[in-house]
């Protein structure tokens, strides 16, 4: 018989422990910023109904589905002429479930079906797998993780300030200093939509603006120039494409160029007020940048919207978000508004890998290694290692009976930064011989002793 060679599916990865342990410093630092702002952590499962999934994502993420073939004899209904008929008839009658595609359409429907039950405003947090089954390159998995947190059903601009204060909060607790959160409001871009005389256009606008950072200004003027945007359009656009200017002085120059419309002063009054609110609340604007060209691609928000992104790194956006009116009117409950965003865990680690700035001690590493002679050593050791995990001090005792050189490389190549050695003097005194890997240091201490040392 061949021995099979053992593989993975393309666009998935399995994480080591070492990996295992950056990505936990990362989310334990998330979650712990989100419950301290109120939000509460939900989970749904990891298939959907295909019914619930279908339609939310156009066609493009119809495609992109990975759907669950029925379980037993998943042909049983199937005949020859659906099969002539192709796949959209074949489909439904092999499939009802799919692979979870994002966070928030599962979100929307968890709302739908406990609206009696949940309070509003409701504060939910969500961290989870999903699957998208596109074509894997560097940077885009078919399993990745997202890391979610929205607010539904208020419009107050308090969520917004609570936004930025939290990804502030994770950017220090992480360690990243050099970052920009870019804010804008979609009501502002409709407004200078209006202004140049391009109505209704906006969508156009956003989806050939989103590209300015990638392709700069003189390939998006050829964009909208091939969107039939005219070359006056264009022109009075100008002028707020190189906009550098303080955030306040940005709102100040918009009161004057938007005047003319009724969205976009409202718009600007929006983020007005919530800069207002970061200043009431004793936070300064650094960091945040207010971008009159932030478009975000994603049609459903109307209100504020959110990008991140670490300066000096090769990686793009590591974080975004906005405000929506209609969460869950694709279920029928209408004018649920709310506002919400996610941080790219994945793209969170390369940055970090690139800035090297992963702290030793977010390892889950084994702090002390108990090593032994003999039989008496080892029984001796069982006791060392309770009274050390009863303290919660993480340790481990060398398993078998070995050459004490072997139990010391043991401890290198898990890199456990301190190894206790039992001998009989250590059994006769009832003492433990403490050695520090790093500095070569050792010392003789009681057992009280070295738990003081460790807690």
């Amino acid at each position: 018989m061949s021995v099979q060679k053992p593989s993975l599916p393309k666009g998935t990865r399995d994480f080591g422990p070492i990996q295992m342990a950056r990505r936990n410093f990362i989310l334990d630092t998330i979650k712990d910023t989100f419950k301290i702002f109120g939000f509460q952590q939900l989970e749904t499962p990891a298939m959907e109904n295909l019914s619930t999934l279908t339609g939310k994502y156009g066609d493009e993420g119809d495609q992109l589905l990975f759907k669950i073939l029925n379980s037993g004899d998943f042909l049983k209904n199937v005949n020859a002429e659906d099969l002539q008929l192709g796949t959209g008839t074949v489909l439904p009658k092999v499939s009802e479930k799919g692979l979870r595609y994002d966070l928030t359409v599962p979100f929307a429907r968890y709302v739908v079906m406990n609206r009696n039950d949940i309070t509003f405003p409701f504060k939910r947090f969500q961290i989870q797998p999903v699957w998208r089954a596109d074509r894997p390159q560097r940077g885009r998995y078919r399993e990745f993780y997202q890391c979610d947190a929205d607010v539904v059903g208020t419009d107050s601009l308090v969520c917004e300030l609570e936004i930025l204060l939290m990804i502030k909060r994770v950017f220090v607790n992480l360690g990243i200093t050099d970052y920009s959160i870019k804010i804008n409001n979609r009501k502002i871009l409709t407004g200078i939509s209006e202004v140049i005389g391009e109505k209704g256009r906006e969508g156009d606008l956003c989806v050939a603006i989103d590209k300015l950072d990638k392709i700069g200004w003189e390939k998006v003027q050829e964009e909208l120039v091939q969107r039939n945007f005219g070359q006056n359009a264009i022109k009075q656009l100008e002028p707020v494409i190189d906009l550098k200017k303080s955030n306040g002085e940005k709102l100040e120059f918009l009161k004057t160029f938007l005047a003319a419309s009724e969205i976009g002063i409202k718009g600007l009054e929006e983020l007005g007020e919530v800069f207002n609110l970061l200043q009431a609340y004793g936070e300064n604007e650094s960091n945040i940048d207010f971008d009159v060209v932030l478009a975000r691609g994603l049609s459903y928000y109307t209100g504020a919207i959110f990008e991140v992104k670490v300066n000096n790194v090769s990686i793009g956006s590591v974080s975004g978000g906005g405000r929506y009116d209609n969460l869950t009117g694709v279920f029928g409950l209408e004018g649920v508004s709310g506002v919400g965003f996610s941080f790219g865990v994945d793209r969170l680690y390369d940055v970090m890998e690139e800035l090297g700035i992963f702290p030793v001690e977010s390892l889950d590493q084994t702090k002390v290694l108990i090593t032994h002679f003999d039989k008496n050593g080892f029984e001796y050791g069982l006791k060392v290692l309770n009274a050390l995990r009863n303290n919660g001090v993480s340790s481990e005792l060398y398993p078998e009976m070995a050459k004490i050189k072997k139990q010391f490389t043991y401890a290198d190549k898990k890199e456990i930064p301190f190894v206790i050695i039992l001998g009989d003097n250590e059994i006769n005194e009832g003492s433990i011989s403490l050695k520090n890997l790093k500095t070569g240091v050792q010392e003789s201490m009681l057992l009280d002793e070295l738990i003081k040392r460790f807690v």
